[in-house]
């Protein structure tokens, strides 16, 4: 089977609803890694302890120097890192087909003479070859391209927990000292 037969044979609404049938599998593939992703990110085990505040003074009279700091936190890495999630945003079917037919076609004609005198009856004969060749000729060059297109978009929303990270304050701030 040609290349340019199996192209026709591929009827264009099929073509069309397998394109997005793999597009709605590669996406569906897509957004279970991102959410594996980002449970992943939100688990407890994976937190990072986290200062949210030191706080460092100096008496300049006596040149001692005190450093405070807020106590850590564990916080889960999804308060700072957020997964990447993607969308097919376009795809595109372009078919080519090049058919190239010719014919050629081909006579020959051979004409003989023969005679013969004599003695007797004159004979003559005359012979003809008479030869029609056709010949039929055809090419099908066809490609197909595939393009698909995706694009980075943000998380949806409800999916990551909204992230507050507050400087706590010490309970009794130590006053500047003149």
């Amino acid at each position: 089977m040609s290349v340019g037969q199996e192209l026709l044979d591929v009827p264009l609404p099929q073509m069309v609803s397998d394109l997005a049938m793999g597009v709605a599998t590669a996406q569906e593939a897509l957004d279970n890694n991102s959410l594996q992703t980002t449970l992943e990110l939100a688990k407890p085990e994976n937190a990072i302890s986290f200062v949210p505040k030191i706080v460092g003074t100096i008496n300049p009279d006596t040149g001692e120097s005190n450093i405070t700091q807020v106590e850590a936190k564990d916080i889960p890495l999804i308060a700072f890192i957020r997964p990447t999630w993607y969308q097919f945003s376009e795809t595109t079917i372009e078919v080519s087909m090049d058919i190239k037919t010719s014919m050629q076609k081909e006579t020959n004609v051979k004409v003989g003479f023969k005679a013969k005198a004599g003695w007797g009856p004159f004979s003559a004969s005359i012979k003809t070859d008479v030869e029609h060749n056709r010949k039929f000729g055809k090419e099908v060059h066809g490609t197909s391209k595939l393009t698909v297109k995706m694009v980075p978009v943000p998380p949806p929303p409800l999916l990551l927990p909204e992230v507050d990270i507050q400087v706590l304050q010490p309970a009794n701030p130590t006053p500047p000292v003149n």
